[in-house]
């Protein structure tokens, strides 16, 4: 190469340095102007009104970790059932959520009614747009436009299975199906799934793994003589005092409590069919028409932020796990934790939302137990 194509070389090598440099200066210029701008706005409107039904959710608020970030910025928060209070209002002409907090099912109704604006185009801040720093390396999003509503949390669920740990040997149980063994029929209860509460979840995770699917629904609600209980503390006392020494469908946050108490009981870990996926309240949704909605943009983006799924972990204890893979789990205990190279199904989906196919085995189970009594 003579002296002349070398600096030719080097010139060109330079210049095409030099664009690259100028873009990713003008980038960051460009989001850094916009979080500014919508951060000032914010502060102007002074307010951002969230709509939650998680009693974690209402503690993050509570405990004001965004506010003590943007004091300028006062956090309303609105508990209660979010769907039909949202509609309620608008019909009334009223808009006052700028942000729902909340579990998929939830929001998936907010989805359906077409209040919401894509949550996808509020995110301003890089750390949260990269989608390598999340769970499997994406956004995950409940609706099949991956726009609306933006999971943020993943809590594995291993079958809400529950056990007397004076009549039961966990290291028995490798598998669900072990839950069917004809020692146990009569020795199992379970929440009935039919009203709204635990187990809404974890049977749609039974459904959809092919290992275990509506045949398991099936037999173990129609051959297992399962007593139901909708009252949980009923459930949970019959476990506790060894009336039946398995629990389905229980409430984790009771069973911990009770434990605290002195109480026998536990929770089987995960079986090998893998585990169910699910978000819990970390779902979160921006409101068309927000009375304030730059610091519904505000809040967005802090609560998807490091810092801000960071401060959602250490609620209650780690009870939830975030999909950002970036941050530290030490406090979420070890056998709650989200880990990578698990059989993981997620049922925070659009496609898995409806509770209408398990319920109809659900059903189907429980009628077949009820001619099998009469025989």
């Amino acid at each position: 190469m003579n002296i002349c194509k070398l600096a030719a070389f080097i010139l060109s090598a330079w210049l095409v340095a030099a664009h690259l440099f100028i873009g990713a200066v003008e980038a960051q210029s460009s989001w850094e102007a916009e979080w500014k701008k919508t951060v000032e706005a914010a502060k102007k409107e002074g307010q951002v009104t969230i709509y939650t039904e998680s009693s974690q959710n209402t503690l993050l608020i509570d405990q004001r970790v965004f506010q003590k970030r943007f004091p300028e910025i006062q956090v309303i928060n609105v508990f209660g059932n979010t769907v039909p209070r949202i509609i309620t209002e608008r019909r009334a002409g009223k808009y006052l959520a700028d942000v729902a907090l909340s579990g998929a099912t939830s929001l998936w109704g907010l989805y359906l009614a077409g209040v919401l604006e894509p949550v996808r185009d509020a995110i301003l801040l890089p750390e949260v747009a990269d989608e390598s720093k999340w769970f499997e390396k994406r956004h995950h999003y409940v609706d099949a436009e991956r726009k609306y509503i933006f999971v943020a949390v993943g809590n594995p669920d291993s079958g809400n299975f529950y056990y007397n740990t004076k009549m039961i040997n966990p290291k028995d149980f490798r598998s669900m199906w072990d839950f069917l063994r004809p020692e146990l029929k009569g020795k199992i209860t379970a929440r009935d799934i039919r009203t709204p509460g635990p187990g809404r979840v974890t049977v749609r995770f039974y459904y959809y793994v092919p290992e275990v699917g509506a045949t398991f629904i099936m037999r173990l609600f129609s051959e297992m003589d399962v007593t139901l209980f909708r009252d949980q503390r009923q459930g949970h006392d019959w476990l506790g005092t060894g009336k039946y020494p398995i629990c389905v469908f229980c409430n984790n946050s009771v069973i911990e409590m009770a434990k605290l108490q002195g109480l026998p009981v536990e929770k089987f870990g995960r079986m090998k069919e893998g585990a169910g996926l699910s978000s819990g309240g970390g779902n979160i949704t921006l409101m068309n028409k927000a009375p304030h909605p730059n610091a519904a943009k505000v809040f967005i983006n802090w609560y998807l932020s490091r810092e801000g799924q960071i401060a959602v972990q250490s609620i209650e204890g780690g009870f939830s796990n975030s999909r950002r893979m970036d941050i530290p789990r030490d406090m979420i205990p070890p056998d709650r934790r989200l880990e990578a190279g698990v059989n993981y199904v997620d049922v925070d989906t659009s496609e898995r939302m409806s509770m209408e196919p398990m319920l109809k085995v659900f059903n189907a189970a429980i009628a077949e137990a009820e001619k099998r009594k009469k025989k």
